[in-house]
């Protein structure tokens, strides 16, 4: 294995959140410099995020170098190391026994690490916004993709990049989950049934719906940028209209 680092930032964005998103990864192996980024017209900040580090580490993994890894999304860090070993456990369902959210994106991340050595991949989180050179470049690209605007991704010498991607972040701890007991506001009460997908702003009204019913799915939101991410879950498109 190459004793040299491969140094990797990654970031999403999504103009609405949800709405239109991109994503970005910008890596540095030895003096060479790679640019990756993509569009998804409906999508969510968390996935565009994830979609940024499982496409940036299925890059960087391919060098066969240790790799110094840099995102300011604490939903990566904690999913990726820590929340994934219970999802896997229970079947993909979150400790509420929900469908765990982005579940297709989590699977590809699962088997993209299956074999890696943990110690190759060293996770970091990296303050966004901090004028770190590789995480504003991600976030430019990110945001741009986003706004459906045109962007050169580069590919090619350090030397001939306007980034230095060797002015690295300080170590420092991850940022704190907030704490399950925080009391959430409920946003809407979805539910799936017979092929046509109903919300409710009140419990009442989505239990009528689903109890004593079969094969129902339904789910409490807490935004609209859940809705959709439960919607994803479910198999449906973002943009479905609800009956």
């Amino acid at each position: 294995m190459n004793s040299q680092f491969v140094i990797l930032f990654s970031d999403g964005a999504c103009s609405g959140n949800p709405g239109p998103g991109g994503w970005a990864a910008v890596m540095q192996r030895q003096s060479n410099v790679f640019e990756i980024g993509g569009f998804e017209p409906a999508t969510t900040n968390n996935r565009m995020e994830l979609l940024g580090c499982l496409e940036g580490l299925r890059k960087s993994l391919s060098f066969q170098s240790p790799i110094k890894y840099y995102t300011d999304s604490s939903y990566v860090l904690y999913g990726a190391n820590q929340w994934i070993h219970g999802w896997k456990k229970r079947n993909w369902r979150t400790a509420e026994n929900q469908p765990v959210l982005n579940q297709d994106l989590w699977q590809q991340l699962d088997r993209l690490l299956q074999d890696v050595p943990k110690e190759q991949i060293d996770w970091k989180y990296c303050k966004g916004h901090a004028g770190i050179p590789g995480n504003e470049r991600c976030d430019e690209i990110s945001v741009s993709l986003s706004l459906k605007k045109s962007i050169f991704l580069f590919n090619g010498s350090a030397k001939d990049y306007m980034w230095d991607l060797q002015t690295l972040p300080p170590d420092l701890p991850w940022p704190q989950m907030n704490s399950s007991k925080t009391k959430k506001v409920v946003f809407s009460y979805l539910s799936y049934i017979n092929g046509k997908v109903y919300r409710d702003t009140d419990w009442k009204s989505c239990e009528a719906r689903v109890k004593g019913r079969s094969g129902v799915q339904f789910k409490k939101t807490h935004s609209a940028t859940e809705e959709m991410e439960v919607l994803k879950s479910w198999g449906l498109p973002g943009s479905t209209k609800f009956s």
